[in-house]
């Protein structure tokens, strides 16, 4: 039977894994505070268990460091608008600690913003599947447990990241980030009231639709053209939503309380908005991997 680690101990071999913990935890969430507060609280549960009954540590503190990011992304409701870079990836440190830092980085630095524009669009579990496997070797069997999975769930998750990743070049970078700035300027011109810019990024067939739960809200349904589709946008309900990524596609939410009553799809042809559907059904809300991308 073991006997529950020393604390000076367990110390030293959390210390062992800190660098690479901080690595992973960064590549999950795109953000060093909330990176760092990942690693931390594993050094909290591997504090807790006293080290008693693990066998491999690094792979003990990475699975918990998954798990907790894992959470992070399922829940997140604020994320940062300015764009990363490697360079904010690690705070300054010297010496060997410096270098293992640089060494567990280097793929994944070497990646570039690119990288990073199209992991801000999987779903949780495809992120987490994919930086484990392919930026850090982690098993599928191991990646299984974390996200709840079977193994070759996990795989094919990987899988479909991969893909999305492998397809990117800098054409769908930019289609991407104009949709996103579209829909910013959809949701700025609504809460301001200014209906010439709400005409601006609207297409003049443009359509809304809404569901059953919407509608019951107060919501209009089947409003058709530019003018009756930017009257409606000044309600209450879009003054309030924010910009979100719904399964990985920019859209809008609105949250009273922090809590998803109404999202926003968006459909962009060319340079214009031609849909928008608003969903509210409280089942098909909880079905939706939701990232809120402003405050």
């Amino acid at each position: 039977m073991k006997s529950t680690a020393e604390p000076e101990d367990l110390a030293v071999r959390f210390e062992e894994n800190r660098v690479r913990l901080r690595a992973v935890a960064y590549r999950m969430l795109g953000s060093q505070s909330e990176a760092d507060d990942a690693v931390q609280e594993a050094w909290l549960r591997l504090s807790r268990a006293g080290g008693a009954e693990v066998e491999n540590v690094g792979g003990w503190l990475t699975t918990v460091v998954a798990r907790v990011c894992l959470d992070v992304l399922r829940s997140r409701k604020l994320r940062r608008e300015e764009p990363l870079d490697g360079d904010d990836a690690l705070e300054a440190s010297d010496g060997a600690e410096a270098n293992a830092a640089e060494q567990e980085l280097q793929l994944a630095d070497s990646l570039g913003p690119a990288l990073l524009i199209v992991l801000e669009t999987l779903a949780p579990s495809e992120r987490i599947a994919f930086v484990l496997h392919d930026l850090f070797a982690v098993s599928f069997d191991e990646i299984a447990a974390i996200v709840g999975k079977s193994p070759a769930a996990a795989r094919q998750l990987a899988s479909r990241a991969r893909r999305r990743v492998q397809g990117t070049d800098a054409a769908p970078d930019a289609g991407r980030a104009r949709q996103r700035e579209i829909v910013a300027a959809f949701l700025a011109a609504a809460r301001a009231g200014n209906f010439e810019a709400l005409l601006s990024v609207l297409d003049p067939e443009v359509v809304l639709r809404s569901d059953a739960t919407a509608i019951k809200m107060g919501a209009a349904n089947d409003l058709r053209g530019a003018e009756a589709v930017a009257r409606t946008a000044s309600t209450n309900r879009q003054q309030g939503a924010r910009l979100a990524l719904i399964d990985g596609v920019v859209g809008a939410v609105w949250s009273p309380k922090g809590k998803p009553r109404v999202t926003f799809s968006f459909m962009i042809t060319g340079e214009k908005i031609t849909a928008i559907d608003l969903t509210a059904d409280p089942a098909r809300l909880a079905a939706l991997d939701l990232v809120v991308l402003e405050s």
